[in-house]
């Protein structure tokens, strides 16, 4: 089964360098990705990277749903 820190483990390896708040149980999450990487991409294309870090658990259904908030870095600490 999976729980908010298998989910933050596995975004950070797919996500480096970012700062991943994850929170949720069962197979609902709310995650939030800050990082440099989504610089200069469309909101979509962010959400996209998060999807792939997450392909297999949202596949065979350990994840059922979640709700993704990305931003960078100056983004964030602008309150975004």
């Amino acid at each position: 089964m999976m729980d908010a820190a298998t989910v933050t483990a596995l975004l950070e390896a797919h996500l480096e360098g970012c700062q991943i708040q994850v929170e949720g149980a069962g197979n609902r999450y709310d995650i939030t990705v800050i990082g440099d990487l989504f610089e200069g991409k469309r909101p979509v294309q962010r959400q996209q990277l998060v999807y792939a870090a997450l392909n297999e658990q949202i596949a065979n259904g350990s994840i059922h749903a979640v709700n993704i908030r990305t931003f960078t870095p100056g983004q964030w600490q602008a309150g975004a």
